[in-house]
Formats: structure tokens, sequence, C-alpha cells
């Protein structure tokens, strides 16, 4: 991490004095800001998340235990305050008295079921191996014990249990995500299978709701909610969103003062405006990669060729002169400059260089390796994205790339962000082109993905040494954080060495702010943006 913040455990910390600015008098201001977003709003089920503009809507619509802000810090939400057992294995948080958007209460019990309906095999999450570590959570997934059985308790209304089969010492940051905020189980109960479909069929615990919202449509609200514990420190009453995938036209809103937030897309925007008191480079906790289906595609089993389509891309390239966005080539999957050990960044001492350079004249030889010993002279691969303007440049530049191997064709599919993530999760592709942005600030937001049968590892890479060293890091070694550093740096050169993905660049955000903006936080990691702070 950043920051080693380590919780004296079996003592309570009240965290009031790190917390949210406290409750004072004040009214929002009368302004509507108006964001526009380059992909569609895709659910608004906390359990469901798979996407950063549904993260970034929950994030500031509904709040969980804690809240996670700058340099990796948490601070209350839901809960006032919390301790730990000496084993590092219960969680206690005491609630503070708050209200959903409704006026009914939140509870210990809203937190039970937020927990279970993300362990529910039924439920299909996504996100549901962040509760790994949780008693009987492996049971609950896998249909052999009841969600009763998941260890979190209601003890009363107001304080919230959480039993763990083994100390973990990331999740304080755990409970800051989605998957893990409340939910009322008598709305999901009044919906059914239409259950947060829609902005209507939706309950919301935090500084905002979302309204105007069909569940198809590209354009939402999110409006002061006034039933939000903090409101008084709210004080941008409404903000309006819509998805525009032209940056032609984005770009002409924006100057013509219809927007006040847009991200830019492409070189020439970039170059444009990167002097401008109205750009802001974001740069991420997140990599763009590549995976391969190395379950159902014959060809991607094999290493030479998974490693022959790495070598092929010139990263410099991408990010310099096909993007020219302010990316920067990946150093390997995990991100940098987003946790550090003893002065080292995990990205530089986890490094495979071989795993993320340009040589299409050793990639031409291990292709050719790869296909004479599958007994093939040649092969097709069809490479899956969205339909959004810089996806659509990275796929024309990485096809250019992948067919000056000899004998490989090399089909696009650009496909609504909606469809292409269908077909992903489904493992209906051959290659994707995919992205991920840490959740917290440690590595293992990144590395617990490639773990085998983790809902993300769409790619279907396994490695029994990859599994035994994360493993190891999230069990033995959990509290001691030099050897689980050790572990995962480890576990990083296995994956690379392999070339279960192929990285391909830490991804900034070129943003552009109207002087309208005041007062928007940004963290690299999880929800990035929070509204809380606009003033």
């Amino acid at each position: 991490m950043k920051n080693k913040h380590k919780l004296l455990l079996g003592s309570m910390f009240s965290l009031l004095a790190l917390g949210l600015a406290a409750c004072t008098s004040g009214k929002a201001s009368t302004k509507a800001l108006k964001f526009s977003e380059p992909t569609t709003l895709m659910t608004l089920d906390q359990s469901k998340l798979v996407d950063q503009v549904s993260d970034v809507t929950l994030n500031n619509t509904n709040e969980g235990l804690l809240v996670m802000t700058k340099n990796g810090k948490v601070v209350p939400g839901v809960a006032k305050s919390y301790s730990v057992s000496k084993d590092g294995k219960t969680y206690t948080f005491k609630l503070r008295h708050s209200k959903w958007s409704d006026g009914s209460e939140v509870t210990a019990a809203d937190f039970v079921n937020g927990f279970q309906r993300t362990e529910n095999p039924k439920t299909a999450a996504a996100y549901q191996y962040l509760l790994e570590d949780v008693k009987n959570a492996d049971a609950v997934a896998k249909g052999k014990k009841p969600v009763s059985a998941l260890g979190v308790s209601a003890e009363g209304k107001y304080e919230f249990k959480v039993q763990l089969d083994k100390p973990e010492s990331y999740f304080k940051y755990v409970v800051t995500m989605a998957p893990t905020y409340p939910q009322s189980a008598k709305e999901e109960k009044k919906f059914g299978s239409g259950y947060a479909t829609s902005s209507d069929k939706q309950l919301y615990n935090g500084p905002y709701k979302v309204t105007g919202w069909t569940g198809t449509n590209d354009t939402w609200k999110l409006v002061k909610n006034n039933e939000y514990w903090n409101k008084d420190n709210v004080k941008v009453r409404q903000l309006d969103f819509s998805v525009s995938k032209d940056p032609s036209t984005t770009m002409y809103q924006f100057e013509q003062g219809n927007l006040d937030s847009m991200v830019l897309s492409g070189k020439n925007q970039v170059n444009n405006y990167k002097n401008s008191k109205q750009y802001h480079a974001r740069k991420e906790a997140g990599t763009y990669y590549l995976e391969m289906n190395q379950t159902k595609n014959k060809l991607l089993k094999n290493v030479n060729v998974r490693k022959a389509l790495s070598l092929a891309v010139d990263r410099n390239q991408l990010t310099k002169s096909v993007l020219g966005n302010g990316s920067v080539p990946a150093k390997g999957f995990v991100a940098s400059d987003m946790s550090s050990y003893k002065g080292k960044d995990f990205a530089d001492q986890a490094a495979v260089p071989g795993a993320v350079s340009y040589n299409l004249t050793e990639a031409k030889k291990l292709f050719a390796k790869g296909l004479k010993q599958l007994g093939m002279k040649s092969a097709s691969l069809s490479l899956l994205a969205d339909d959004s303007s810089d996806s659509k440049t990275v796929t024309e530049y990485l096809q250019n790339q992948f067919q000056k191997l000899p004998g490989l064709k090399v089909s696009l599919e650009n496909l609504p962000s909606k469809v292409a993530t269908d077909r992903t999760e489904k493992g209906q592709f051959d290659v994707t082109l995919d992205a991920w942005i840490a959740d917290f600030p440690d590595p293992v937001s990144f590395m617990s993905l490639e773990m085998t049968g983790n809902g993300y590892n769409h790619g279907g890479w396994s490695n029994k040494k990859y599994d035994s060293l994360m493993n190891k890091a999230n069990g033995q070694d959990a509290n001691n954080f030099g050897k689980r550093w050790d572990d995962m740096v480890a576990a990083h050169k296995v994956l690379l060495n392999q070339q279960g993905v192929v990285p391909l660049y830490q991804l900034v955000s070129p943003q552009l702010l109207s002087k309208n903006v005041k007062g928007l936080s940004y963290y690299p990691s999880g929800g990035n943006f929070d509204f809380r702070t606009l003033k």
C-alpha cells in the first residue's frame, strides 16, 4: 500500500475525527452541473456492478460502512466507528442513525441483506469474490450452505458484525465498495427481478439519488438526497448526465457551454487543450489489457502464441501516436504509482520487461513456433471491444499489428458496451480488450482477478503456482506485510512470464472541467469521483 494504515486490533476506533466534514448549516447551490459520459449506465444494482460509470454513480448515490478518500484513507460512512478483534477475524461496526431516500431507516439488517445478496449464487455477482474471506462464503457461493450461514449478523438495529475465516488486511477497503452497501430487502421483494433496473426501482442512502433512468436510456440525473445524514455538506443540488459517443459533438457541446465536464478523445483534442486551465490529466490506478480465451480457443492455450501477440504491440506507439491522450505504456498488469513498500513501487519490483516489450522479429518466430506445435499453418482471431471512439482506435491499431504475424487474420467486433460486456462475461470471444481500475490501493485488487475461477478471469487462465502464491498472500502471510508483498511480487512474475494477459497501457483520462465545477474530488482507485465535495 502507499500508506500502511494499520488498525490496532482489539480496540474501538472512533472515526469521527477523520471523517467527512461535520454537519453544518448551509444550503445547496442552485446550479446543476452537466456531465458527459462516453458509455452508458449499466446498472443500479450494487451486487451486479461491472462497469465504471455504474461504480461512480453508486458511489455517489449510496454509502457503505466506510468511505474512501484521498491517499488511501477511509473515513466514516454509515458506520460512525468500528473495532477489530485481536485475531483480526471479527469486525464490529457501530452504525449512525441514517435514512433511505424514502425516509425509512437504514439498519444493520440492510447490511446483512446486502452482503448476503452479493454472495448468493442466484445473484451471479461478478464481485462475489470480494467476500471470499467472510465465514462460510465459499460454501454459500457454491450453494452448499444457505445465505443465512454467511458470517454476517445484525446485533440490534445499529450494530453490524462480520466474521472472517482468516485475517484480511485490506478488509477496511472492501467495505467502501458498492457490493457491500446496504440493500433494502423490502425494496428488493417489492420489485423482484425488476429491482434496481431503473432509477425508480431502487432506494438511495447516499448524497444523491438517481432520477430519469429507465434502464435503457442515455440520460439520467443525480439529485440531492435530502434524507442523507450529511446532507448539509452536499452543496450542488443536481448533476445531469448524458452519453455521447461522438467526440466532435461532445467537444462542440462543451465549447458552447452546454457541458461542464467531458473526457477528451484522441490526440488532437488533447493537444488542443493540454495547456488549458480546464484540462485535468486523471492518472488512474487502471490498466487496459487483453484477455485471451484459453478455455475455448486452442490457439490461445499456446504460451508462444500469447507471447507473440504481446511482443507484436508497440506500446509507446500506441500511447503516444495512436491514443495521444496522456496514457502511458503498462509496466505490467498492476498499475504503477498505486502501491509501494520500502520505497519501491510494486509495478517496478514485480516487472517482467519482456512481457510488455515490442519485438516484432521475435514475435514472428514465436508465432511460427506456436503454429507448428499446434499443427497449424494459419489462424484467425476475433478481437472484441466496446464501440467507444478510443476502443475503436485501439482495436484497429491492434488488428494492424497482429496481422503482421505471418498466417494470422484478425477481425474486429466493436459492440455497444452492454453487449460487449455480456459477451465477455459469457466467454464468447477469442481476444477481448478489457480494463481494470483498482478498487483500493493494494496489488491484490488486480492480482485476485487472475486466480482460477475468479468471476473476472474471463480468459480462463489458470496456474497452480500463481494460485498457491496468492493463497499464501491471502492466508498464512496475511498479517505479515513484507511476506505478503513478496508473495504477490512472485505471483505477478508468474502471470507475466506465462503471458496470462497482455498488459497494454495505464489509463490517463484527459478531462475538461468548466469554471462551474469546483471542489470535485478525484481518487485513482475505486469509484474515482466523489461529488460530495462539490461546491
